[in-house]
């Protein structure tokens, strides 16, 4: 490439970067919030007595629920108006790998945060005494619900502002988008996984407030063990960014590291929405028969610990394709 050819081509990189990163960004929250408004009329319908309470939810659950997408524009307009001339090609793949990453990993953390804020909304017109308790509880859940977009940003700025020039070009640039792309995807189905968790618990705690301690409790157990997978691909991230490889113009290297990514990433979906599904039930039943907690607890963890079985079989292929091809 002549130098103008990759200025310009750097330059087409962060534009591209920052409209993934906020075009598929704005997906995911659009969606938890418009769930959230649904589940609020419905609560309106029920008690417009309480329309002061569910109403004050409905907006802090949105709040917390738009987290994601602000995280996606900060990474937009960073790569917009924050990066100065560049001249050296790798810095094209670091600027698309940001983009990818902060734009899924956003999506299941928008969509996820919703479930708490709309149960949180519905239980507050069943039981309008319980609201500090649902209020808490809803918070507590989605806050947990944004971990794996708080990933996904950490990621995407270490691929804008670090320094991979002095790295050969090949498979560096690969190693780039493969690691933007595991933790980016690896987000999606660990937030929607705690959102249903979080929305279990507010639904818990509406029907036996006196029981929004141990449900609570549950809820971050279930919750941290959904994270899982999320957390794999954050690891995996971390090894294709700061391994180091040899130089070499060979493709099928190259691809490997893209893959890998892939793997992780896509591998961490359906784990992270199973064991999300099994700790719901539990916390969901947990409000109807606090006696049966300890049984709840170990079936639940047994359940998710067999879903995870799949998220760690993308682990070590991930890892295989990273070390051994």
């Amino acid at each position: 490439m002549s130098l103008l050819d990759v200025e310009t081509s750097v330059k087409m990189a962060t534009y591209v970067g920052a409209g993934l990163s906020m075009g598929l960004g704005a997906i995911g929250a659009a969606i938890g919030e418009g769930y959230t408004a649904a589940a609020a009329n419905s609560a309106l319908s029920r008690n417009p007595a309480n329309a002061g309470d569910i109403l004050k939810n409905m907006l802090v659950g949105q709040a917390v629920a738009e987290s994601a997408a602000i995280f996606s524009l900060v990474v937009a307009m960073l790569l917009l108006f924050s990066v100065g001339p560049v001249t050296q090609p790798i810095t094209i793949w670091a600027y698309l790998g940001a983009g990818l990453c902060m734009g899924f990993g956003a999506i299941g953390s928008g969509i996820g945060s919703g479930f708490p804020a709309a149960s949180a909304c519905e239980g507050m017109a069943r039981q309008p005494a319980a609201g500090r308790k649902l209020t808490t509880s809803m918070l507590v859940g989605s806050a947990v619900c944004q971990t794996t977009s708080i990933y996904a940003l950490v990621i995407a700025l270490i691929l804008i502002f670090f320094d991979f020039t002095k790295q050969p070009f090949g498979p560096t640039w690969a190693a780039l988008m493969g690691a933007g792309l595991a933790t980016g995807i690896a987000a999606i189905g660990p937030a929607i996984g705690e959102g249903k968790v979080a929305g279990a618990c507010c639904e818990g705690v509406a029907r036996n407030p006196s029981a929004a301690g141990p449900i609570t409790n549950l809820m971050l157990l279930g919750q941290a063990v959904s994270e899982t997978t999320g957390i794999y691909g954050l690891l995996i991230s971390f090894v294709l960014l700061f391994k180091g490889f040899a130089a070499t113009t060979d493709l099928a290297p190259a691809l490997a590291l893209v893959s890998a990514g892939l793997c992780m990433g896509l591998g961490a979906i359906g784990p992270g929405i199973g064991e999300g599904l099994a700790a719901s039930s539990a916390v969901s039943w947990l409000g109807r028969n606090q006696e049966a907690q300890p049984i709840l607890i170990r079936s639940m963890l047994v359940g998710q610990a067999v879903s995870e079985s799949t998220g760690i079989y993308s682990f070590v292929v991930a890892l295989v394709l990273i070390f051994v091809i």
